[in-house]
């Protein structure tokens, strides 16, 4: 899995995807600590305290996917094994992301303030296609089509760092300082979303 690193700071490509991934890690520490303290419990987290494990996989496949995902893009690493070795980690890990996050969007009892059918098919289908986007380039490395291999990896993680991305995206509703109705809420993960998928694109036609 490669996008576009700078010959001269090959580093500097892992470095920001990193500190974009830490963006949802620190939401999803925050989620742990809630539930390994036992609370407060409201309205709107009371699902995770009814099912944890949906939830506890999703971070922590989330944080494994996104970190140790960002380290496939310096070249030197991928000329070695740790490549191939945490590519199958990363695999593991990503369709535990999708898969799970698919799950909660259809059988947890969401909230009102998080609730709407448009919210859920875009959930579900982002994580649909980020597994058919994993499994399609499991495919294309067992028949050794890595050109193909590369492109679907880089979907899938575009797709993955999603969540830092609308981090971003939420910030005009802050600075406006109104809370985003359900449209919103929608238009800004959205972006965040069509955002990370159009830089991806364009990285693989670049390389």
């Amino acid at each position: 899995m490669t996008l576009v690193a700078s010959p001269r700071r090959p580093w500097l490509l892992p470095a920001g995807l990193v500190l974009l991934g830490l963006i949802p890690t620190l939401g999803g520490g925050i989620r742990l600590g809630e539930l390994s303290a036992g609370g407060p419990v409201t309205p709107d987290n009371v699902r995770f305290f009814d099912m944890p494990l949906p939830v506890v996989a999703h971070i922590f496949g989330a944080v494994i996917y996104a970190l140790v995902g960002a380290f496939q893009f310096v070249p030197s690493l991928r000329r070695g094994p740790w490549h191939r070795r945490s590519g199958r980690v990363l695999v593991v890990a990503g369709l535990t992301v999708a898969l799970s996050g698919i799950w909660m969007a259809l059988w947890y009892d969401m909230p009102a303030s998080d609730d709407g059918l448009p919210m859920t098919i875009m959930r579900v289908g982002v994580g649909g296609v980020m597994a058919f986007a994993i499994g399609y380039a499991v495919l294309a490395v067992r028949r050794r089509d890595f050109t193909t291999h590369r492109a679907w990896m880089i979907r899938a993680y575009a797709l993955a760092m999603g969540a830092g991305t609308q981090a971003f995206t939420h910030i005009p509703f802050a600075v406006a300082g109104v809370t985003p109705d359900d449209t919103g809420r929608f238009a800004a993960m959205a972006a965040g979303w069509a955002i990370n998928a159009a830089v991806a694109e364009w990285a693989i036609r670049r390389s």
